[in-house]
């Protein structure tokens, strides 16, 4: 068996806290929390994932009405032991280049990009961790049939959980969080 380099052993007894990611130096760029453990993106990222994330970034940049600034990798403090990092951060704070995290109650809308590895957090525990910090708008982006999908969902106050509004394919043209209209197709 390998031994686990010092930094992989949590700080305390009851293991990681959210602000403990800024000082895991040693740790690959893309790690989470999520419920208290470290989660480590290691399989290399596929130039389709990649394509259809920057360009969705920059289509909503585009858009984004001002004081609305729109940021990927960059994670999401949801309490002391959630702070994952989701593929876009639609927020209403003005840019800090310090800045290693959001508050919940900034974001305006969180985008997953669905990829094979990180696919069953993207669908179940993500969500659920966004809807229940309050954050209202939350884009699943799935690929069928070589095209985006998007499945839009919005926060359902009564239930504390997002109850999907639409499933979209062609063009995407909704007015929440702001108006926006994006091709899909041309994001990949």
């Amino acid at each position: 068996m390998t031994t686990l380099p010092g930094w992989m052993h949590p700080p305390r007894e009851e293991g990681w806290l959210a602000e403990d990611l800024d000082h895991l130096h040693e740790a690959p760029r893309h790690t989470e929390l999520i419920h208290g453990g470290l989660v480590f993106m290691l399989v290399p990222r596929r130039s389709g994932y990649s394509r259809a994330v920057h360009r969705l970034t920059c289509a909503l940049e585009e858009q984004a009405p001002e004081g609305v600034v729109v940021e990927q990798e960059i994670t999401i403090r949801l309490d002391a032991h959630n702070r994952p990092e989701p593929d876009i951060v639609v927020t209403a704070v003005p840019l800090d280049k310090d800045r290693t995290w959001h508050a919940p109650d900034d974001v305006l809308l969180v985008i997953e990009v669905v990829s094979p590895e990180s696919a069953y957090r993207d669908r179940t525990v993500k969500p659920r961790k966004y809807a229940e910090a309050g954050i209202r708008h939350h884009w699943r982006v799935e690929e069928e049939d070589g095209e985006p999908v998007v499945h839009v969902c919005e926060l359902d106050e009564s239930t504390g959980a997002y109850r999907p509004v639409d499933v979209v394919r062609g063009t995407l043209h909704l007015q929440v969080p702001f108006e926006i209209k994006i091709d899909l197709p041309g994001l990949v």
